[in-house]
């Protein structure tokens, strides 16, 4: 089947992916805060992994445990798994976030952007997935 005969993941699809990767990317963060202690150490190392932990699932699987439970995944224009370098750049405002103070507000700020992008994208891409190339997510 080719990349352009998929079709595009319904966007309560992608929250609830999200919402299931954000259960697992917190409970790891958890755990390391429990191993170092939550300071400025966590925080960093904390952002890192969670930002592994996409672009990772992205690069090896097309999917992160969320996406893969709800029959998604990520392919890049020519219908492939994204690179390392798209992953990343796909990913890469999971870690607004973890900005001291303003990070959190930030991070609301992108959602809501990513979300009206999405919903008025005939593929249903958001600015994230322009950012990479021209990444979607698709069902199946």
């Amino acid at each position: 089947m080719s990349a352009a005969a998929l079709l595009p993941a319904t966007l309560p699809a992608r929250l609830g992916a999200r919402v299931l990767d954000v259960i697992v990317v917190v409970g790891i963060n958890l755990a390391l805060g429990q191993a170092i202690g939550f300071g400025f150490d966590w925080l960093v190392l904390g952002a890192a992994l969670i930002l592994g932990y996409f672009v990772a699932g992205d690069t090896l699987f097309g999917a992160t445990f969320g996406k893969r439970a709800l029959g998604l995944r990520v392919i890049t224009a020519e219908g492939e798994r994204p690179s390392a370098a798209q992953a990343l750049r796909r990913e890469l405002f999971v870690v607004v976030g973890a900005v001291p103070f303003v990070g959190p507000i930030l991070a609301l700020g992108i959602w809501v952007w990513m979300f009206v992008a999405i919903r008025s994208s005939p593929l249903a891409q958001g600015p994230h997935d322009t950012f990479a190339g021209g990444t979607r997510v698709v069902r199946g």
